[in-house]
């Protein structure tokens, strides 16, 4: 098969050293910010501020240079096409979300409920069963059903997780498995048929470059929906953590009432002062 024209046509250049430094220091910046940004009380933490105002400036730095540039490393300009637009948007949401549930349903099963590594593995497996199974079905429905249907379902399969909100410590695994398949499920209908036609409008030529910043979308929403569940974590934690210490205390007519039929049932299985510790 004869190459296109455009590839005919095509000269090596040279490569924007200075746009991929840029890229380089405002995604190591986000990147350092968003891994140690919950550590260190985000901008409670001078050096935080510091990454920041890199992030920002190496940012602006770099749009302006990639949108100046007579051969800029990437061509931001890909951005005017709507539909690639409203995609890296869609994508950027849906990595956000989806790494975010899968950041913490392992958390959830070991921290929570007690599973083993392995047991917590095996609970979140059935998402790879759910993607596996829809991987066939998104091939025969390619060319009978509408390509923005499959997408919307894969956002609705995706709402469906939403249910994971009920969950309380007295919550099995099988009550999990549904919203976990449909997670995966999500990924299959959404992922190839979303990428099919964020770039289906634009020029061959423009693909290469769309692709990359596509993806670059999907990672860094990824990125940041795992930063917040890390952070909306820790912060109730330490919230409920407070309001337990404020009322487990002495004068508090509840615990003392807990503390005492504990106590009475543990005195008869031990001595005094061992059920009073347990109690």
């Amino acid at each position: 098969m004869e190459d296109p024209a455009y590839i005919k046509k095509a000269k090596a250049g040279k490569l924007d050293s200075i746009g991929l430094g840029l890229l380089a220091v405002w995604l190591g910046a986000l990147q350092i910010v968003l891994d140690k940004g919950q550590e260190d009380d985000w901008f409670g933490a001078t050096w935080i501020r510091w990454a920041v105002v890199i992030l920002v400036s190496g940012f602006v730095a770099f749009l302006y240079r990639e949108l100046t540039h007579d051969k800029p490393l990437v061509r931001l300009s890909v951005f005017k096409n709507r539909n690639f637009a409203v995609g890296c948007l869609l994508i950027f949401l849906f990595g956000g979300v989806i790494y975010g549930l899968v950041t913490l349903l392992p958390l959830f099963f070991q921290e929570l409920l007690g599973y083993t590594a392995l047991a917590a593995g095996l609970a979140v497996s059935p998402r790879g069963l759910g993607s596996l199974f829809f991987m066939p079905v998104i091939g025969i429905l390619t060319d009978r059903v509408d390509i923005r249907l499959r997408v919307c379902c894969g956002f609705v399969f995706t709402a469906r997780c939403l249910a994971l909100a009920r969950s309380d410590l007295e919550i099995s695994q099988w009550s999990l498995l549904w919203p976990i398949v449909f997670s995966g499920a999500s990924v299959s209908l959404i992922f190839v048929p979303l990428a099919a036609t964020t770039m289906g409008t634009l020029p061959n030529e423009e693909i290469g470059n769309a692709s990359g910043l596509y993806n670059l979308m999907r990672n860094v929403g990824g990125n940041i929906g795992i930063s917040i569940v890390n952070t909306v974590l820790a912060r109730h934690e330490q919230v409920h953590r407070s309001y337990m210490v404020y009322n487990v205390t002495g004068v508090s007519h509840t615990f003392q009432q807990q503390y005492q039929a504990l106590w009475s049932f543990l005195t008869q299985h031990t001595d005094s002062a061992t059920a009073s510790i347990q109690a």
